[in-house]
């Protein structure tokens, strides 16, 4: 019996990437031998409304075509239905789909997962009642975060260097209180990151060598360094080596309380809202092929 896949594409995810490499994919799951159902989205809230009918309708999964904001907005409603998750790629960090080991720039290939039909399950971060699918930052990094959100130019993940530039010139350690399973930290930082894989910001492995599926939360904190030592760190953090570096601090918990006054959180890659955030954990809520 054909599985039957409902294959949800927002078309301007990737300044359109998203449109042009559906037609490959639909024909890629339908050469195999499934039985796809279409659905391109016209805004936001189209994708938790497909998903929904989605998972109402028998449909045997749900593969989106997308960027991390599509991702985390079909997490909403597939997190804890158990219905099976297929990612393509097509957005600007792609960084949950990388932490998944799905490949980035090979449609097909990211759509020959689904065909396999191999599963996993993985955790998600969970804070002010949504599901956060890779990190949850606040200080510089959401920051860099908000300006990049702001840019046309220039494509892709280098996006994210130029406005970490940018920020540099005006940047100061902000004050934080980050309790950590009910311990509370004080300190001078100038970031702190909370996630459940490894990388947000188009690669940047903020939490280096988290495990997707270990139901813990990993948090980086980097506490006050020059401008020139942070922009010392930034490539590093692409390789994941600022890791033992002495301003680098690493923890794990169940639960991360962060306090800042006047820092908005971002969450893959969007606005949170306002600090204090108090974030959580809800192990193997997604099932992914992968």
């Amino acid at each position: 019996m054909s599985r039957r896949i409902a294959l949800v594409v927002n078309p301007t995810s990737g300044r359109g990437l998203g449109a042009r490499i559906a037609p490959m994919v639909r024909d890629r799951l339908a050469a195999a031998g499934l039985t796809v159902d279409v659905h391109a989205t016209t805004c936001a809230e189209d994708v938790g409304r497909i998903a929904s009918e989605v998972v109402a309708s028998g449909a045997d999964a749900v593969t989106l075509i997308g960027g991390d904001g599509t991702i985390h907005l079909g997490a909403q409603v597939l997190a804890n239905s158990g219905m099976p998750f297929g990612v393509i790629p097509a957005g600007t960090g792609n960084d949950f789909a990388r932490g998944i080991g799905v490949p980035l720039k090979d449609p097909l290939a990211a759509a020959d997962l689904v065909v396999a039909g191999k599963t996993r399950t993985v955790d998600l971060a969970t804070a002010k009642d949504v599901f956060i699918t890779t990190v949850v930052a606040g200080g510089f990094d959401s920051l860099v975060n908000k300006r990049a959100n702001a840019m046309s130019w220039p494509k892709g993940s280098s996006r994210y260097t130029v406005a970490t530039l940018a920020e540099l010139r005006t940047f100061s350690p902000l004050e934080y209180v980050v309790t950590v399973d009910g311990d509370p930290i004080e300190t001078r930082a100038m970031l702190v990151a909370v996630g459940t894989g490894p990388t947000y910001g188009g690669g940047l492995q903020s939490c280096a060598g988290a495990t997707i599926d270990d139901g813990l939360l990993d948090i980086t904190i980097i506490e006050p360094v020059s401008r020139l030592t942070l922009l010392q760190l930034f490539p590093k953090l692409s390789k994941g080596t600022h890791v033992g570096h002495p301003a680098v601090r690493t923890l794990q918990g169940r639960s991360v309380r962060i306090e800042s006054p006047g820092i908005t959180a971002y969450a893959d890659g969007e606005p949170l809202g306002q600090l204090p955030v108090d974030i959580g954990i809800a192990p193997g809520a997604l099932t992914v092929f992968a």
